[in-house]
């Protein structure tokens, strides 16, 4: 998912190109799925990041479909109409530029053959003691924030609560890039 226009991060440079490290983080959430088990890598891209798109396109890593970037949502919603993708799906932010291909396998090893849905969440403490944003919780599990990663499915919700602090750290604000950089840099678990 990286069609989003990133105002929040207040740079010129559109969120999912934004360096962590010296690294787009698009890259490096590309190179983490690279490292999973994950057969096949698509991204949602959306007239509200050019750059990005024409990006991912000429790297070739990727295979990339339209959204509208009307939001989150909305883009994974035309996600799942696309004829390319069927359920279930492991859905990724681009905002996550810690994470790393074991961390994705762990995440499919505990979702394993359920055709269910599950939410990768973290505890809010976690993110707080990190030092980065809390931009939205779970409901009604206030003490739960929302990773960016999630397995779409065709049955039930479940939640996965990991402690792992290279899912905690979204890159929404300049804070948290350099937080983002400085745990890449000391190295992050």
């Amino acid at each position: 998912m990286c069609g989003g226009e990133g105002t929040r991060l207040e740079s010129t440079r559109e969120k999912p190109r934004y360096p962590i490290a010296g690294d787009a983080m698009v890259d490096r959430v590309v190179t983490a799925l690279d490292g999973s088990a994950i057969e096949t890598i698509y991204a949602a891209v959306s007239p509200n990041a050019p750059d990005t798109w024409s990006h991912l396109e000429e790297t070739g890593r990727v295979q990339t479909i339209e959204t509208a970037g009307d939001g989150y949502v909305a883009d994974l919603l035309a996600v799942l109409d696309s004829s390319a993708v069927s359920p279930p799906i492991l859905t990724v932010a681009a905002d996550l530029p810690l994470l790393e291909g074991p961390v994705v396998d762990r995440i499919l090893a505990v979702h394993g053959d359920d055709d269910g849905s599950r939410t990768v969440c973290v505890p809010v403490t976690l993110k707080r003691r990190l030092g980065v944003s809390v931009d939205s919780r779970l409901e009604p599990a206030d003490h739960l924030a929302p990773t960016g990663v999630n397995v779409v499915g065709t049955e039930h919700d479940t939640m996965y609560v990991s402690y792992d602090s290279r899912l905690a750290v979204n890159v929404n604000r300049l804070e948290d890039a350099q937080i983002a950089t400085e745990l890449e840099e000391n190295g992050c678990e």
